[in-house]
């Protein structure tokens, strides 16, 4: 260890955030990176998968033919894939797009696609192993589950303690920024750079941290919990199907991603088998009865699951969730049993389907679509050019190279309420920083080499 580093001041914010701030980042940069790299993926889906899999998304409008009836098309899925369950049809997109439906196997979830107009099908994708569909993965739970969620949700935590540590950072080193950019000296630049990346993007970190917590396990399992105690919810509960309910649209659709934040937890009501005698209802019919109530389009009808079920046409409000909106259609005479939408959703759902809808790219139009576009990018150059600023200065010899700093709790009770307010705020950030401290007070501070290696400060 050099001298300078032994003669560094362990008192003071500034150090003290910085050593905060670096350690933070071991766990935080490989999370937040494969975040960044899969929401853009997710972001461009649209451009992607119709590249990636054309023969299957992609059709031909021949001169002179119109689509055939979703029912003749449904009966061709059931024909190629007889030992299947359709789950749900969704509409084509466009007219060089095919219509979509999703199928359960014994093998697990298909997307069956289906040439609209000469109503055949052109194949199947598992929705899980499309790039997209492996992206989502990623982003959600690192493909580990539970346990990759709890993963996530802590480096979020601290990803809220690197934002607001990082804009200390630059407030308060500016001076020695510009200092060391006018002498020339080696990093000077990259560390400029990174601090004014960090500086424009760490509001819209904090935003897209606030924003997904809703989706965690943890947090969003508990405070959901809460809000429920408290007569609200994050997520719609449909009053009108609460009669006799026989499932939630996220469970009749279990692998889509069509189904709005809003709605997925909404109850499905159920159709009377007693009115049979009625006219049936089809597919053609709930999509009919969608435009008639002005539902967006194009939409996805979630089939009924049995003589009970009902035909639930999911309105398609890409851009703007106060727009979305599902109805409920007997599966006998074709009558709308339930209607939900947006403006039935409690105060606290409106406000995570806003914030939701900004997450991921799409609530304002094209603006919202290439601002996160940047931002996306902006965070892998942050992780990037991080490790890159540590590994050009990083000490030679046994030691990581951390800044030496200890928080000045005691002098400073403003900090210590608000490092408590955190950690009750957010429980898994809590757990992790009591297990770092202790960690800290019983091996790093009582031998020697940890302490050399990770620059404690006595």
């Amino acid at each position: 260890m050099s001298e300078v580093q032994r003669a560094a001041p362990a008192a003071g914010l500034f150090r003290a955030f910085w050593r905060w701030h670096f350690y933070a980042s071991f766990l935080v940069i490989p999370v937040v990176l494969i975040l960044a790299v899969t929401g853009l993926i997710y972001l461009f889906r649209f451009q992607l998968e119709p590249v990636l899999h054309a023969d299957l998304m992609k059709v031909e409008q021949p001169t002179g033919l119109v689509a055939q009836p979703y029912e003749a098309q449904l009966g061709a899925v059931r024909n190629a894939l007889p030992d299947a369950t359709v789950v749900s049809m969704t509409e084509p997109s466009g007219p060089d797009r095919s219509t979509v439906f999703s199928v359960s196997t014994p093998a697990g979830s298909r997307d069956v696609f289906v040439d609209p107009y000469e109503g055949k099908v052109l194949g199947s994708l598992d929705p899980d192993t499309t790039l997209s569909g492996a992206a989502i993965l990623l982003h959600g739970e690192l493909m580990a589950g539970r346990w990759g969620d709890y993963v996530i949700e802590i480096a979020a935590c601290w990803a809220i303690v690197m934002a607001l540590t990082g804009y200390y950072l630059f407030f308060r080193g500016r001076v020695a920024r510009a200092r060391r950019r006018a002498a020339g000296a080696a990093g000077a630049v990259l560390r400029s750079r990174h601090g004014r990346t960090g500086a424009v993007l760490g509001a819209g970190l904090l935003f897209l941290i606030v924003s997904g917590l809703p989706w965690t396990g943890f947090w969003g399992a508990k405070t959901q919990e809460l809000a429920t105690q408290q007569g609200t919810s994050f997520w719609s509960q449909d009053p009108g199907a609460l009669s006799n309910p026989s499932s939630t649209l996220d469970e009749s659709l279990p692998h889509s991603h069509t189904v709005p934040w809003g709605l997925g937890k909404s109850q499905v009501p159920r159709s009377n088998p007693a009115d049979r005698a009625k006219s049936i209802a089809t597919v053609d019919t709930a999509v009919e009865v969608g435009v008639r109530n002005g539902l967006r389009r194009p939409m996805t009808i979630a089939l009924p699951a049995d003589d009970e079920g009902v035909y639930s046409a999911i309105g398609y409000a890409f851009e703007d969730p106060g727009k979305e909106r599902t109805l409920h259609v007997d599966q006998y005479g074709g009558r709308v049993v339930s209607t939900y939408g947006y403006s039935d959703y409690p105060a606290l759902a409106k406000v995570v389907a806003q914030g939701i809808a900004l997450h991921e790219g799409r609530r304002l139009g094209t603006v919202n679509f290439w601002l996160t576009t940047v931002f996306c990018l902006g965070v892998v150059f942050m992780c990037v050019s991080g490790p890159l600023m540590w590994w050009r200065r990083r000490p030679k010899g046994k030691a990581l190279g951390a800044p030496r700093g200890r928080l000045p709790l005691r002098a400073t009770p403003a900090l210590a309420v608000l490092v408590v307010a955190l950690a009750l705020f957010l429980p898994l950030f809590g757990i992790t920083l009591l297990a770092a401290l202790i960690l800290d007070q019983l091996l790093l501070r009582r031998l020697p080499t940890l302490r050399t290696w990770f620059n404690v400060a006595r």
